[in-house]
């Protein structure tokens, strides 16, 4: 079903003129032959891997994927920390860790889940054409940000757009456990993780102040002033997009999440929900407080009337996302990883070291189920969920840990591969150069040979400190462990463009687990597998 505009009712005098008659059935079949919307109006900077869904009235919306790793089962989250170290702000921005999650199972990668988050913010022609009575005419002015919305309009067209979809296009909707997605607004943890680029950066741009913008703010965000957006909202799409392909996620307008607002109480939230959360700044921010942390509250309904909150800077994009509890299956899943989490397997006392020592954890249950005075059943219950808890995140420091050292062996693997053929070059160079039967001037050679031991005995540094990365690596963590990490090491790799580093990171992997089934040492062996890498690296 598809909405139409300007539709006549009545074609008058259709008995007596049949020529009016006839203009006015070609007129009809003129409208239900509505063309699609450009691009332009739509999706102004294509992009690969763009989700496209349809709208009413033949329109469009783009989403991107937000690839998160997930190693393990439904349970498994990503540790990530937002906001930043702020005394002037931080009763509202201070840094906190929390954990973030994707809705759908990539079936091309299995340590991925993702969530989609639109391209662009919602403009005046996408959301005239699921709340209007008649389909909007595309218009470029119309690509502008849809502003003065208040939160319950957004929720209501995220509604109204789902259930428009449900009808018309559900095979268009992602599946997770044969459940179809739903479009809704983004939590504030979903917005910060793309918003700060995701895995598509590194640690430590991830944390900085915005997302790397390599040609300059100017180039990625609207803002205050002559230079920027000079207190005009602009059209979206027009700047370069963020690292995982999002458009305007600082400036030109601020945008609604879905969850109440809460202060920040040093590194957790405070109790008291409040209102509605705006994020990203507008494009009358001043370039200087532009940041991704910026996050303030503002009250659902208006101060001064009987009416709901909207703002002139403010609008929304939406996510696309999936119910938790798709099916029985999936419940039971769930139930079963839970109850493994922060408990020991049944062999093993610590990473990489079998022992007979017991799970404290199932210690305390068994006592506890002895014990007759409720009072101190309680506290023991207690103690169990505290003892899980805290497992849980000894382990997931350890994955942290794991994921370093892989790429540190990574890093190794390919840094010997090229001090070693370039100490091969030198070698070659020198003896061509050097030889006793060479007529060429020797006098460098002293100073050659000289620098050609130093570099060899950087390699030997290079040699045993990947050597002593794999036996820490084995000594420190076990197969089962380390496995999960590989998949996830691989899937930032190849989101930062570095699809180069997986070959190197197979190799360094398959260094430790013949070292984890041998415990033998094989420094010239490791060496040579590292340097017959193909230098463009293999996989791509």
């Amino acid at each position: 079903m598809r909405y139409r505009s300007n539709r006549p009712k009545v074609c008058a005098t259709f008995e007596r003129y049949w020529l009016a008659a006839l203009g006015c059935l070609l007129a009809l079949g003129s409208l239900d032959a509505q063309a699609a919307w450009d691009a332009e109006y739509f999706n102004p900077m294509p992009q690969e891997q763009d989700v496209i869904l349809p709208m009413p009235c033949d329109g469009s919306m783009v989403f991107r994927k937000i690839n998160v790793p997930a190693a393990k089962g439904p349970l498994d989250d990503y540790s990530i920390t937002l906001g930043q170290d702020s005394d002037e702000w931080g009763y509202l921005e201070q840094a906190r860790p929390t954990q973030i999650a994707g809705s759908f199972a990539d079936n091309t990668a299995k340590s991925t889940r993702y969530y989609l988050l639109a391209k662009y913010e919602l403009s005046q022609l996408q959301y005239q054409a699921v709340m209007a009575d008649n389909c909007p005419v595309p218009a470029l002015m119309l690509r502008l940000p849809q502003t003065g919305v208040s939160w319950f309009d957004a929720t209501h067209f995220a509604d109204k757009y789902t259930l428009w979809l449900r009808k018309n296009a559900a095979k268009a909707l992602p599946k997770e456990d044969d459940v179809a997605g739903f479009l809704r607004l983004p939590t504030e943890v979903e917005w910060g993780f793309a918003a700060r680029g995701g895995i598509a950066v590194s640690a430590a741009e991830f944390r900085d102040m915005r997302f790397p913008t390599p040609e300059g703010l100017n180039a990625y965000a609207w803002f205050a002033g002559s230079q920027s957006a000079n207190g005009k909202l602009q059209l979206g799409g027009l700047l370069k997009p963020n690292p995982v392909g999002l458009h305007d996620m600082l400036g030109n307008v601020e945008e609604m999440t879905f969850e109440p607002f809460h202060l920040n109480k040093l590194n957790r939230q405070h109790g008291q929900a409040g209102g509605f959360i705006l994020r990203g700044g507008s494009y009358l921010t001043p370039q200087a407080d532009l940041r991704t942390s910026m996050r303030y509250e503002q009250p659902y309904y208006s101060n001064t009337g009987s009416e709901q909150s909207r703002f002139k800077t403010s609008g929304f994009r939406l996510a696309l996302v999936a119910p938790t509890l798709t099916s029985l299956e999936r419940v039971k899943q769930i139930e079963s990883d839970w109850k493994t989490l922060g408990v020991r397997p049944e062999t093993a006392s610590s990473e990489g070291q079998q022992s007979a020592s017991k799970d404290p954890v199932k210690e305390i249950t068994s006592i506890a189920a002895g014990v007759e005075d409720n009072a101190l059943k309680l506290q023991l219950e207690q103690l169990r969920s505290d003892l899980r808890a805290n497992t849980l995140a000894r382990d997931e420091q350890r994955d942290h840990a794991i994921r370093s050292e892989l790429q540190l062996g990574t890093f190794l693997c390919t840094k010997m591969k090229d001090d070693a053929e370039l100490l091969d070059l030198n070698e070659k160079l020198f003896k061509m150069t050097c030889a006793a039967q060479s007529t060429l001037d020797k006098s460098t050679c002293p100073a050659r040979r000289k620098r050609l031991d130093e570099q060899g005995k950087v390699l030997d540094f290079l040699q045993n400190y990947y050597a002593d990365t794999v036996v820490n690596g084995a000594l420190n963590y076990s197969q089962a462990t380390v496995e999960p990490q590989v998949g996830v090491v691989a899937q930032q790799m190849a989101a930062r463009g570095k699809n180069n580093l997986r070959t190197y990171l197979d190799t360094y992997w398959n260094h430790l687990q013949g070292y984890m089934q041998s415990g033998k040492v094989a420094r010239s062996h490791w060496l040579e597998k590292c340097k017959s890498i193909p230098t463009e690296g293999a996989k791509t």
